[in-house]
């Protein structure tokens, strides 16, 4: 232990990134002074700062620490690495917090215009993308990040694998956040709906995406619990299948290595078939199967009991993930899109239905014999009501897939209202419910306030009821509107008045978009005062005990 001691040298992972991110330095110094335009070389000096800021940072990590790197256990108990996992829980509030500040302003644009300010940074097209990115990539990305490192841990009883990589995949997926988001605002885009950053932050995405799985599959692979819990095979579906996505969509020939702008290899009806396949797949297992492994390890975990049916779970994933592949034609109804792939992409989205309530019903009904603990614990409350919404968004998809419901909701505000009962209820709630268990067992703190949270529940309630109420009545009106002819067949009603129509259902939607977000700042507030609390955890959480 001795020599061990007296002689440090740096690992192949400090050495090895180093020489990386100097090299990356440089390269991003030399596309920012050869850039064709400001922003590109804006973004070029960014990589560089943080590519210099990387070099010191594990520099001084290693002057800093002992000889030996952290054992992989202490007394016959795994030694977990909960650092980066704090810091993506810390960075999934915050960006929680500015996605929804910036969709309540793009929302209360569409209701008062002047809000766009006439400038280009604030208008409505450029914040659009800025807000679906925030809170699905930066909001739930981060939750999904910090669950899926602490569940493997815990559930593996194993060390994250790797020294530096885990701390590699979270600041370098927060990095691409600040590039793609201020690269909207700077107007830098492709214009495919959710994959919107242009082929230089795709490439660091993919580096970021590819260490990820490594560092999660390897975790697994170095398990000493025999069994892989479900909540594994879920995050694993989704870290894998999204990588297939990103680089299949966005497959791409950049004008030149030193200009932002690229065209994309896909051309046409290809190109709609293969963004929608991504672009619901997406929706399939970033916003659905990395939820729903946080379903199956924090619901079960909260009350104490048992998955209610080990058995539907594995059946719930396996046709899950067979059937969602499929589905993404039915975004292209009434299109260029053969018919029979668009009624191929309709008969997988109804046969969705069944496996998703499947899993519904084993959340649910994991609250077998401690339905008492609804009314005392709201985190719990929380996640279960998450649920109920998964089971309403998971019926009314494949209803709004059918061709003649879609025929009335296509391009109207129904779809909006269907996007975010299932964005605020479903992937918001469980992803708060998450945040909530999370923060005091990684700071071994009690939660500051119940109170608050029951707060934050109802007062967020009220604001989704509104919202996804007031599109429906707006959506299914405009659907009307747009359809009505007189009895000489011309249309009945020009475009601008469904326009004027909408008025106060865009204002009902504004006011539930903000009381949605005073509920995130309530939680923010309670865990704040979590963090900085004096008094300390006086027991354990309870070990997950699956049923088989």
């Amino acid at each position: 232990m001795s020599q061990a001691s007296n002689s440090k040298t740096m690992t192949i992972g400090e050495s090895g990134l180093t020489v990386v991110f100097a090299a990356t330095a440089f390269l991003c110094l030399v596309g920012a002074a050869k850039a064709l335009d400001a922003p590109f070389a804006f973004h070029a000096s960014l990589g560089a700062a943080a590519s210099l800021a990387a070099v010191f940072a594990i520099l001084n990590r290693y002057f800093d620490r002992p000889a030996s790197l952290p054992l992989q256990e202490i007394n016959g108990r795994p030694n977990y690495n909960l650092g980066p996992i704090k810091f993506a829980a810390v960075m999934s509030v915050f960006w929680g917090i500015a996605g929804f500040t910036v969709g309540l302003l793009i929302a209360s644009q569409l209701a008062w215009p002047v809000l766009n300010f006439d400038l280009p940074w604030t208008s409505f097209g450029r914040l659009r993308p800025l807000h679906t990115s925030a809170v699905i990539f930066a909001f739930g990305g981060n939750v999904l990040i910090a669950t899926s490192f602490y569940v493997v841990q815990r559930t593996s009883r194993a060390r994250l694998a790797g020294d530096l990589a885990p701390w590699f995949v979270v600041l370098g997926y927060n990095f691409f956040i600040v590039i793609a988001g201020t690269g909207y605002l700077l107007g830098i885009t492709q214009s495919k709906e959710y994959a919107e950053p242009e082929w230089y932050a795709d490439l660091w995405l993919t580096v970021v995406w590819v260490t990820y799985f490594l560092v999660f599959l390897a975790t697994i692979m170095r398990r000493t619990e025999p069994h892989i819990y479900v909540a594994n095979w879920f995050y694993l579906a989704f870290i894998v299948t999204i990588a297939v996505l990103h680089l299949g969509n966005n497959a791409a020939i950049p004008v030149s290595l030193f200009s932002p702008k690229s065209y994309i290899v896909w051309s046409g009806v290809q190109d709609a078939m293969v963004q929608w396949w991504y672009g619901h797949n997406a929706v399939g297992f970033f916003l659905t199967a990395g939820f729903l492994a946080i379903m199956y390890y924090f619901i079960p975990k909260r009350c104490e009991r048992p998955v209610y049916s080990y058995r539907l779970s594995i059946i719930h994933f396996w046709a899950l993930i067979f059937l969602y592949i499929w589905a993404g034609p039915h975004h292209l109804h009434y299109t260029a899109l053969p018919d029979w792939a668009q009624t191929l992409g309709m008969t997988f989205s109804i046969m969705l239905w069944m496996p998703s309530w499947g899993g519904m019903i084993n959340g649910i009904m994991t609250l077998s014999g401690a339905w008492d603990k609804l009314r005392t614990d709201p985190v719990l409350r929380m996640m279960v009501v998450s649920v109920a919404f998964y089971g309403m968004s998971t019926f009314e998809g494949p209803l709004m897939s059918i061709k003649v419901v879609n025929s009335l909701s296509h391009y109207t505000d129904w779809t909006i209202g269907h996007v975010h009962s299932g964005a605020l209820g479903w992937v918001g709630y469980i992803s708060f419910g998450a945040i909530y268990c999370l923060v005091p067992w990684l700071w071994n703190r009690p939660l500051y306030s119940l109170k608050l949270v029951n707060w934050h529940f109802w007062i967020s309630t009220i604001g989704i009821v509104l919202y996804i109420t007031a599109m429906w009545v707006s959506g299914i009106l405009q659907g009307l509107m747009w359809r009505a002819y007189t009895s000489l067949g011309f249309l009945e009603y020009s475009f601008v008045e469904t326009v004027e129509a909408m008025h106060p259902f865009y204002v009902i939607r504004a006011l539930g978009g903000l009381l949605f977000l005073i509920g995130a700042l309530l939680m923010a507030w309670n865990l704040w005062k979590t963090v900085n609390s004096a008094e300390t955890a006086t027991s354990a959480s309870p070990a997950l005990a699956p049923a088989e």
